[in-house]
């Protein structure tokens, strides 16, 4: 029997993993940005380069409807369009930060408190 041991969140697997990676990193460092910033900060990662203004746009778009990205206000261009700037949501930090644990290590040393403590969290959203 093959063991998972550290399996990954649905967003950081497949075709898109990581154009989304990228857009979450870039975001967690800049803080909320328009798409065409996000885009030129993309084209930036060098294994990224060639990513067309569409694509970006349709991620972060697909990103939002998820709910790991959200409209964090708005700002006006120098043409003087008013432009979305879009930031990171609590469950992207969550995500991340359960897609870079090991589970398995956690369980093996976390205290009584601890473990209670993320079962209450996790029972509250689990429907059985």
């Amino acid at each position: 029997m093959r063991r998972n041991i550290n399996p990954r969140i649905s967003i950081f697997k497949g075709r898109e993993a990581r154009l989304n990676k990228t857009i979450f990193w870039i975001l967690a460092q800049h803080g909320p940005l328009t798409i065409y910033d996000i885009h030129k900060e993309v084209r930036a990662q060098r294994p990224l380069r060639y990513t067309k203004y569409a694509v970006v746009n349709r991620r972060v778009r697909a990103l939002e409807d998820l709910g790991y990205v959200e409209k964090a206000g708005s700002r006006r261009t120098k043409t003087g369009f008013e432009v979305q700037l879009y930031g990171l949501t609590h469950r992207t930090y969550l995500a991340i930060l359960l897609n870079q644990m090991n589970l398995d290590k956690f369980i093996e040393t976390a205290d009584e408190a601890d473990i209670l403590a993320v079962l209450g969290a996790f029972s509250s959203s689990v429907h059985i």
